[in-house]
């Protein structure tokens, strides 16, 4: 057995805060507000910092020392309780104390009971893995017991780091769940690429399972976003200046909570197809509006619920066609032909199931949509105020008032998208009553702000800013009310 791994268990048997905003959420308050508690103002406020790879090394490296020091365990063993245990050090002691062998046990590090080898007085072990015959010292374990020779330890440690997996690496005999701690994979891995690569496999998995670190989302970035609070609140990368929710690390969707998101997005995902389906093969009848599918060739329709005869191509009344009825029909059906018989499904609960998803994601869509053309919006003031500078109407920071209120529109707008998920999945009652008034007051102050900025030439200055005020005052008290973290 490793001599390192089995001192290690011997020992381990005795008793300045960045807050950063992007462009959608540039603060433009006067200095009276600055004075107010930024909790009470920004319902979004939150504290983070933004750390570099060393700096998230260091942090993790104190952790294992503390602990290290403590248990009188070696770094790596540290680090495997350390990743199962959420990186807390006083559950991991407070464990300990109660019960070691219990907490090593489930940890994965000792085996429930260990592998007794039968006394030879030969000098060579078969490999159970390559059936090789070597002699004992070429032979290392775990502290399960099971043996392997050195060359199939490299070779299982090398697959399973290929395949993107390193703390999660075990060993290799059957059913055995002791897991590979960092110096003994390491001393097996020859290949310099292959010790880089299991590293960093590693240190993505350590700030992974550590509640306080966020990897920034953001392409080819690896800063770390940090906060005592795991909260679904707005970070952005001071690096790449991506915007995301720290607590899931998906967009920022604040007043949606992360697993209503989720549900959201897998919806849209999943009704996609059927209400393209719907939307080519059923429509409503022209008289009681209850859902109708058609299934044969004829276009001549009778409603299954109310009997009302219509034209499937025009809705119109089926008695009124007479000649005309090809004038209105995509298909020519042979008239001589005797109408095929048309079986009408109903199922009216389905149909208003998917009117209320596509009132809600037509509107999702419709924000998404008008956020993109804000950017269109900024180029174009942006041209304005170039042409009236060089005319000598102002400086140009005479006209930055313009970009502050785009940004906040873009702001609002963004805010407001993410409104529809959180109705959708709501409860029918007053809270949601109280929900879509703030929803449909805040809607109406951005579409009075983006009106005002289009006809900027126009707009008085004091009007445009007292617009902003509205529209941001709509939308904190909406988050205020609403933001659940």
């Amino acid at each position: 057995m490793d001599s390192e791994y089995q001192d290690a268990d011997s020992d381990m048997d005795c008793s300045d805060i960045d807050i950063v905003d992007d462009d959608y959420y540039n603060d433009n308050d006067d200095n009276d507000m600055d004075q107010i508690d930024p909790l009470i103002r920004d319902p979004e406020y939150f504290v983070y910092d933004c750390l570099t790879e060393e700096q998230v090394e260091r942090l993790l490296n104190e952790k294992v020392e503390q602990l290290s020091n403590y248990l009188r365990i070696t770094p790596s063993l540290a680090k495997v309780l350390l990743h199962g245990h959420k990186w807390s050090v006083s559950e991991i002691v407070n464990k300990y104390r109660e019960n070691a062998s219990a907490l090593l046990i489930n940890s994965k590090i000792k085996p429930t009971s260990v592998v007794h080898l039968q006394g030879t007085s030969s000098k060579y072990i078969n490999c159970p893995v390559c059936t090789v015959s070597q002699q004992c010292d070429k032979f290392c374990s775990l502290l399960c017991g099971h043996k392997f020779c050195r060359d199939c330890w490299t070779s299982h440690f090398e697959v399973q780091i290929n395949q993107g997996i390193s703390t999660g690496i075990s060993c290799m005999a059957r059913d055995c769940e002791v897991l590979a701690h960092e110096d003994f994979v390491l001393k097996h891995l020859t290949q310099s690429e292959m010790r880089e690569k299991y590293q960093q496999f590693t240190f993505q998995d350590y700030v992974k399972s550590h509640p306080e670190l966020r990897f920034c989302p953001g392409p080819n970035c690896s800063c770390v976003i940090k906060s005592p609070e795991v909260k679904a609140k707005r970070s952005v990368c001071e690096y790449c200046k991506t915007t995301f929710c720290f607590k899931c690390g998906m967009d920022y969707h604040a007043p949606t909570d992360c697993q209503v998101i989720r549900k959201w997005l897998t919806k849209c995902a999943d009704d996609s197809e059927t209400a393209n389906y719907i939307s080519a093969h059923t429509k409503d009848c022209p008289k009681c509006h209850i859902c109708i599918e058609k299934n044969g060739g004829c276009n001549h329709m009778q409603c299954y619920k109310c009997k009302h005869d219509f034209c499937w191509m025009c809705l119109g009344d089926w008695k009124s066609h007479g000649s005309e009825y090809y004038e209105c029909s995509r298909y020519k059906d042979n008239p001589n032909i005797a109408h095929e018989s048309v079986h009408v499904q109903v199922n009216v609960s389905a149909r208003e199931a998917l009117k209320k998803y596509l009132h809600y994601y037509e509107r999702w869509e419709n924000h998404s949509k008008s956020l993109k053309l804000e950017v269109e919006t900024i180029d174009k003031l942006r041209k304005r105020i170039n042409q009236k500078v060089m005319a000598g109407l102002g400086t140009w920071i005479d006209w930055q008032y313009l970009f502050a209120a785009a940004n906040l529109l873009a702001k609002c707008r963004y805010t407001l998208q993410y409104t529809y998920p959180y109705a959708y999945f709501m409860e029918t009652g007053s809270r949601k009553q109280l929900f879509e008034y703030q929803q449909a007051q805040l809607e109406a102050e951005i579409e009075n702000l983006s009106w005002k900025i289009e006809r900027a030439e126009t707009t008085d200055r004091g009007d445009l800013e007292n617009q902003m005020d509205i529209a941001e005052k709509r939308r904190t008290t909406l988050l205020k009310d609403f933001l659940d973290v």
